[in-house]
């Protein structure tokens, strides 16, 4: 299934689909605001497995970033300091992943051997909708492109094209960039950027 949905103002019915889809365990492709993800509610294990068996690596590897709608609810899932809830908060919604230690009542898929969450809060309002409307985060995993030159697929009808038998649903959100999230590492004393992507850090 192809959804079109645009970030300027996402239709709730059609959002109400996508919904739909991730409560019976379905597993979706949907724009950030960065490049396309693959994704779940995070509480679906069975959903989570199948990502993991479309990203072809071992369940013990896993480690996903997770999707949340704002950081009201953060403290459900990762510990938070003033210092890092501040730097989170003038850099989000927007192209991070802030790596938080992780509480043990989040899924064993999204914790890492470091005991460490991936969090993201897109400034795309696709996501948030969902988010929103589902009651849950979602999985966040990028789409990487076949081709050696372009890491990421950035045309949603190539993606639906791909993955149309892998997955339930795509979401058509318009074109992507082709640039990842910028990764920060928030567990030590201070701030470290592990990844240079989109987003550039405001301290």
């Amino acid at each position: 299934m192809l959804i079109k949905l645009y970030p300027e103002n996402p239709n709730p019915r059609e959002v109400e689909k996508v919904v739909e889809v991730l409560r019976k365990g379905g597993v979706i492709i949907y724009p950030t605001d960065t490049v396309y993800g693959l994704g779940c509610d995070i509480t679906n294990t069975r959903a989570v497995e199948r990502i993991i068996k479309i990203k072809g690596i071992r369940p013990k590897d896993a480690s996903f970033s997770f999707v949340c709608a704002d950081l009201s609810n953060i403290a459900e899932f990762a510990k938070v300091d003033n210092p890092t809830f501040k730097l989170m908060k003038k850099n989000l919604p927007g192209p991070f992943t802030f790596i938080l230690p992780g509480y043990n009542k989040v899924p064993d898929y999204f914790i890492t051997k470091r005991k460490t969450v991936g969090i993201r809060v897109p400034n795309n309002s696709i996501p948030i909708e969902i988010v929103t409307m589902l009651g849950n985060p979602i999985l966040t995993t990028s789409i990487k492109d076949e081709d050696g030159i372009v890491e990421y697929t950035t045309d949603p009808e190539l993606i639906h094209e791909r993955y149309q038998d892998i997955v339930d649903l795509v979401i058509d959100g318009g074109y992507s960039d082709n640039v990842a999230s910028t990764i920060v590492d928030c567990t030590g004393s201070e701030p470290e950027i592990v990844r240079e992507g989109k987003g550039v850090l405001v301290y």
